[in-house]
């Protein structure tokens, strides 16, 4: 989400600022399950253990499951379910890797089988971002984007432990999480800095209270031997996978923990393994700022001037929440998420001009529906909450906890660098883990995968959610002879679903047939 790593995933967060591909996303949904059932050709391996070899080795009874694949259900009432050609099914994981005898939970999985006649490479495992995005959801409104590699592929993705379908981290109601939109998100006195991280604080408790016993295992490494539980049961000796935003810090750790296991693997939109959480804030406010001068740019404006003029009217959302065609206010928390919606994706540009023209105006109405689209929140007023799920997994995975201080002390350099973003993104170093009831696993992921398969590694000059040094970074990291590097001058959170043909060419060359890219290679889209 609009956070450290990713905005809202990235089916959402992309996609959703077109409303045509908006559309098309709505899928999903998983029946059946257990243990019955046809099992994917492909040779058979034992799961591998993490590199430490503390842990203790996985149960027949998992790594012998054979998945029962069934159409799947409709994401939602009044829905209809993806075509026939989906199948559905659940996996058993462990709870507990240290306890892999212990008590299991259920991991939604969909799946196309390949559409080729031969020539079939084995399973091709997405994640879209988040964290908290449902690959089971998003997957089948992306079917044309990957009809190239699902000739050869069995196209396959999951919700990951604590998302969607599979024992999914819930801490509020809907009313409670509308409520929380209109939190003062840019605290100026000492009384709104007080209430900011009171009301966060409460979705600790909130969360500890309704998925404390989930918590402490929905990080991304969980995730990592998740996915390889997925390669053995699936039948392919090794994982190939593709994923997006962080879904690039997922497959970094899995790499990381199983590198003899690396098939062909995509990171697009990388997410740098470096930084921290504030300097993961940093990135953002600089990506953000650079997207929305590349858009102020494209209508004519001044770049400087626009970022003033877009300030000025946040810091009046702030005083006094707009109207809207409905019995809705527009609070300044709802009108930011509006504002980054459209950003991710240069095709949503003319939706932030038609939005921010009314709200100039005095009319709301355009960004919160901008702002209803990121939170997955429909006209009945239900939201996807995969907040939720981000935040779990977020203070999971992350070790520090930021402090009030450290927020006050970054929250000039942060405006400087926008003053549209940097206030918020500020505040939320203290804010998001505020009192989480588990300690995090480490200040940094470990990405480091010597010995592994050449790993493809994508950056967008224009990404605002995860900027291109990210994934200079990130290759950098996985290792001289496995990251290799290919920069997309352009604008938008990711590079292959874009559309341009030189990145495209170059993803499916090397999944296709195993032809790695140059080191270094530059893509324009």
């Amino acid at each position: 989400m609009f956070r450290r790593t990713s905005s809202g995933g990235h089916r959402r967060a992309a996609a959703t600022a077109v409303a045509a591909v908006l559309a098309t996303t709505a899928l999903g949904g998983c029946s059946g399950g257990g243990t019955e059932g046809d099992r994917s050709d492909g040779a058979q391996r034992s799961p591998s253990v993490r590199p430490d070899g503390d842990a203790p080795a996985l149960p027949e009874e998992l790594t012998g499951q054979r998945l029962t694949w069934e159409e799947c259900e409709a994401p939602a009432p009044g829905t209809s379910p993806p075509a026939d050609r989906w199948e559905c099914a659940t996996l058993r994981a462990p709870l507990d890797y240290d306890e892999p005898r212990g008590e299991t939970l259920d991991l939604a999985l969909i799946r196309t089988r390949a559409t080729g006649e031969d020539g079939r490479v084995g399973s091709l495992l997405f994640n879209f971002g988040g964290p908290g995005g449902s690959g089971v959801a998003a997957l089948p409104g992306f079917e044309n984007s990957f009809a190239t590699l699902g000739a050869s592929y069995d196209l396959v993705s999951f919700d990951p432990r604590g998302v969607g379908r599979s024992a999914k981290v819930r801490c509020q109601s809907d009313a409670e999480i509308e409520e929380s939109l209109s939190t003062d998100v840019t605290p100026d006195t000492a009384a709104e800095q007080r209430e900011y991280l009171d009301e966060a604080r409460a979705l600790s408790a909130d969360c500890d209270e309704e998925s404390g016993d989930l918590l402490p295992h929905v990080g991304t490494a969980d995730a990592a031997r998740d996915m390889d539980l997925m390669r053995h049961v699936l039948g392919d000796e090794k994982l190939h996978y593709f994923g997006f935003s962080y879904g690039t810090t997922l497959g970094g750790t899995y790499a990381h923990l199983f590198p003899e296991n690396v098939g062909r693997m995509v990171l697009d939109a990388a997410v740098d393994p470096t930084a921290g959480t504030v300097e993961h804030a940093r990135h953002q406010t600089v990506g953000f700022q650079r997207a929305l001068e590349n858009y102020l740019d494209s209508t004519g404006e001044d770049p400087e001037q626009g970022t003033r003029r877009i300030a000025d009217l946040l810091e009046r959302i702030d005083r006094e929440p707009l109207p809207t065609d409905g019995d809705r206010r527009l609070s300044e928390a709802q009108a930011l998420y509006g504002i980054v919606t459209p950003l991710y994706s240069e095709a949503g540009w003319p939706l932030l001009t038609q939005a921010l023209e009314q709200a100039e105006n005095g009319d709301g109405t355009g960004l919160l529906a901008l702002s209803d689209r990121y939170h997955g929140r429909d006209d009945a007023g239900r939201f996807e909450a995969a907040s939720h799920a981000q935040r779990a997994v977020s203070c999971a995975d992350d070790s520090h906890r930021a402090t009030p201080e450290e927020a006050r002390a970054v929250l000039p350099d942060f405006v400087e660098v926008s003053p549209v973003f940097g206030p918020f993104l500020a505040w939320d170093t203290a804010g998001w883990c505020a009192d989480w009831p588990v300690p995090g696993a480490r200040d940094t992921p470990e990405v480091s995968a010597e010995g592994a398969a050449p790993v493809v590694v994508i950056g967008t000059t224009g990404d605002p959610a995860t900027p291109v040094e990210g994934a200079e970074r990130m290759a950098k990291e996985l290792g001289e002879d496995v990251g290799v590097l290919v920069t997309v001058d352009g604008e938008g959170h990711g590079a292959y679903l874009a559309g341009g043909s030189c990145v495209q060419d170059a993803v499916d060359a090397y999944l296709l047939r195993g032809d790695v890219p140059d080191n270094g290679t530059t893509c324009d889209t």
